[in-house]
């Protein structure tokens, strides 16, 4: 489906913004908005929320763990809230996590399989808990596995784009893999470990993450801060430099690496308590341990030596409670009590409890609920009418197949309604499948906690409601109601050349907002004006203010360079004020071709890719540019073109010299030798009107010729969008792409 970006002469992609700034000018925003936090109060706590990649139900010992040992965190499920029935919101990584960040479960969420290929990716709507947060004025760090693509430091779903102005460790799924990476990010930039290089293991990356967490906690002791640390023990492979205690046991080498990754998790967790108690700051500190989903079995690992989904049937990838059910712990010493609740609890929930806590609003349309009523001591926590779980999963592990009944690989579904949890699986990858064609299982906790006994024969009327609540959570697309602010820029930025800036302030929350304003930062020399309101005194609930400005850079600004541009939104909430920030960045646009030629002899305004860089004249790879084969369709070589992979936009500045743009687009030779899966659709825009579109593409049925009038466009788009809901395998080339001038 096209966005919103396509449409918009000029808009961000257009214009070579980024949604939100890479590190430097994240933080140098961020002492503008401590204001918000200076009114918050005393009692508003900082957050830490430490997550484990693949920790099982019964890897800890406060959750019944004998053979690893597990004595901070059991210490803290002693002190603190102890969550029995808590649940990831996927069976997998990718998903949960973009759920737990967005407060949507996976009917509704962005993110909702692992990567097959292309990374998954949050999109400019998916608002996170630290873009909530940072609205209140905290300081937000996100340190360790971020799991979101693509691998670049200046897009959309990168987690400076997200409401995070600290990152450091992963943006890649993939390459998380990794105990002993060649680089680390830190925000926008790929830090190198030298130690690392060659393939040595000189510095084990939860150490490296370990301190910059530390140090996060140190540097903001004094202010309110959100710390998103998330490790990536003890997930596949079982590396650690030594394994500690469990050496001298008769396990296999896996078994114990993998035993003394939970326990350095242990430690790391300690270490945090540690670092806050130090500072005298643990007693106005919320801290959530959690896991991602239930325990693997990769890398030689054999989960039922350490019974580590407890008495649960089930392991990572599958939907029974094994897969999905996670430890949960809150710890805050003075502020939350030592108990146990059985509340059903998503980590769904993670978002707005974060927001209450924090006096921050929330989405109105997230699925989550607030339990920080139930971490005062409250029992009227709002409860869950049910839960929703969605699987898409294309990788197998003997166990996970074998509790499914050899189905790993199908599509699946579950839900859980009070006592009742039913799990379904489709035999084909399609979900909208009729029902009568799921296979449906249903087992009631009330007595058969360990879901051994499949009674949906039973009981035909549980089955038929449980699956309409299934039908009722799934939404294709989920279309996000406007929260915070968004910048939209039409028309080049050309020096001396007014162009138009327009903002929306959204109330997405479920209370009015007062005194709302708009303001728009410029760089020096920059003129400004407002062409319309930039306030209003009531902002009502789902209500939105939008306010415009013309823009004219000075006639000595540089082409080709970035420039910030930053739109401010602030309002008064119930709980306090709030301060909303959207960093762009905007670029000068290079000089307007005044002869004919190729498309990759140009400049460009700016490039978007799916994966990699696009490629000038060669097929798209996905490391450094010029590693891709050369354009060829049908075995036919051409020498000109870019090269790229869905989706992606290439943007040209032709400031309405050119007569005609030229091409052949389609799935080249290489993407089709790879599969013949892949489909795409490629478009041509002009001042964001489509001039041109290609319908389906795939490498059977050839390239298309492109040949569109272009007299008068100014900026000209080159679109290329996935087909087929699987951009694994869509390599897309613009073939002797040519522009010929008036």
């Amino acid at each position: 489906m096209p966005t919103r970006r396509h449409f918009i002469a000029g808009s961000a992609a257009t214009l070579g913004l980024a949604a939100l700034p890479a590190a430097p000018e994240a933080l140098a925003a961020a002492p503008a908005a401590q204001g918000a936090a200076a009114t918050a109060g005393t009692d508003t706590p900082n957050l830490v929320v430490i997550l484990a990649d693949d920790l099982g139900y019964g890897d800890l010992g406060a959750y019944g763990q004998k053979l690893i040992t597990t004595p901070r965190i059991d210490r803290l499920a002693a002190e603190g809230l102890k969550f029995t029935d808590a649940y990831s919101t996927a069976a997998v990584c990718a998903p949960s996590r973009c759920s737990m960040l967005t407060g949507l479960h996976t009917g509704h969420s962005a993110v909702r399989a692992n990567p097959d290929g292309a990374p998954g990716a949050l999109k400019t709507g998916d608002t996170t808990f630290a873009e909530v947060l940072r609205a209140r004025g905290y300081r937000t760090a996100v340190i360790g596995k971020w799991g979101f693509g693509p691998e670049e430091g200046d897009q959309p779903s990168h987690p400076n784009s997200r409401g995070f102005e600290e990152f450091y460790g992963y943006i890649d799924h993939g390459q998380a893999h990794e105990y002993y990476p060649e680089y680390l990010w830190h925000n926008g930039v790929k830090e190198t470990i030298a130690a690392n290089a060659g393939g040595a293991k000189g510095a084990y990356s939860p150490q490296l993450i370990e301190q910059r967490a530390l140090d996060f906690i140190a540097d903001h002791a004094a202010e309110p801060f959100l710390l998103f640390l998330t490790p990536t023990v003890p997930h596949a492979p079982s590396d650690i430099p030594d394994v500690g205690a469990y050496a001298s046991r008769t396990w296999t080498q896996q078994n114990k690496g993998h035993a003394a990754q939970i326990t350095y998790f242990d430690t790391l967790v300690g270490k945090v308590t540690d670092r806050l108690r130090a500072l005298g700051i643990a007693e106005n500190t919320v801290v959530l341990v959690t896991s991602d989903n239930g325990p693997h079995e990769e890398g030689g690992v054999n989960p039922d030596l350490f019974d580590a989904n407890g008495p649960l049937r089930g392991y990572k990838r599958n939907l029974y409670e094994g897969g999905i059910r996670v430890p949960l712990i809150a710890w805050s010493p003075g502020r939350i009590g030592a108990g146990t609740s059985d509340r059903p609890t998503s980590l769904t929930d993670v978002l707005p409890t974060l927001a209450e806590l924090g006096g921050a609003p929330a989405p109105a349309d997230i699925d989550g609920l607030s339990a920080a009523p139930l971490l005062a001591g409250s029992p009227n926590a709002a409860r869950h009418n049910h839960l929703y779980w969605y699987r898409d999963e294309r990788g197998v592990t003997s166990r996970a197949n074998t509790e499914d009944g050899g189905r790993a690989t199908w599509l699946a579904e579950a839900v859980r309604k009070d006592n009742w949890k039913a799990v379904r699986f489709a035999p084909v990858r399609d979900h909208a499948l009729p029902d009568a064609q799921w296979q449906v299982e249903l087992y009631d906790f009330a007595s058969d906690a360990g879901e051994q006994r499949d009674v949906a024969a039973a009981n035909p009327s549980v089955v038929t409601g449980l699956v309409a609540l299934m039908r009722s959570s799934w939404v294709d697309t989920y279309v996000r109601k406007p929260f915070g602010v968004r910048t939209q820029i039409e028309g080049p930025a050309v020096p001396g050349q007014a162009f138009t800036v327009t903002a929306t302030l959204a109330n997405g929350s479920g209370k009015p907002w007062t005194g709302a304003l708009l303001a728009l930062r410029v760089p020096a020399g920059w003129q400004v004006q407002a062409t319309t309101a930039t306030g209003r005194d009531q902002l009502a609930a789902g209500a939105t203010l939008t306010t415009s400005w013309r823009v004219t850079p000075p006639a000595t600004a540089t082409p080709g360079t970035q420039w910030p541009l930053t739109v401010e939104g602030t309002a008064q909430s119930p709980t306090g004020p709030l301060r909303y920030s959207a960093p762009e960045r905007v670029s000068t646009v290079p000089a307007a071709p005044v002869a004919d030629a190729y498309l990759s002899d140009l400049a460009w305004v700016s490039a978007t890719n799916g994966w990699g860089p696009v490629e000038r004249d060669r097929s798209n790879g996905r490391s450094a540019a010029g590693d891709g084969t050369p354009i060829s369709f049908g075995s036919v070589t051409y020498a000109k073109g870019l090269g790229v992979h869905a989706p992606s936009e290439i943007v040209y500045h032709l400031g309405g010299t050119a007569d005609r743009f030229t091409a052949l687009v389609g799935i080249d030779d290489f993407s089709t030798k790879q599969a013949a899966t892949g489909a795409t659709k490629a478009s041509v825009r002009g001042d964001g009107k489509v001039l041109f579109t290609t319908g389906k593409l795939t490498g059977a049925g050839g390239p298309v010729q492109v040949d569109v009038d272009v007299r008068g466009v100014k900026l000209l788009h080159l679109v290329v969008e996935d087909a087929n809901a699987n951009s694994a395998f869509d390599h897309t080339s613009w073939a002797l792409a040519r522009v010929t001038v008036l």
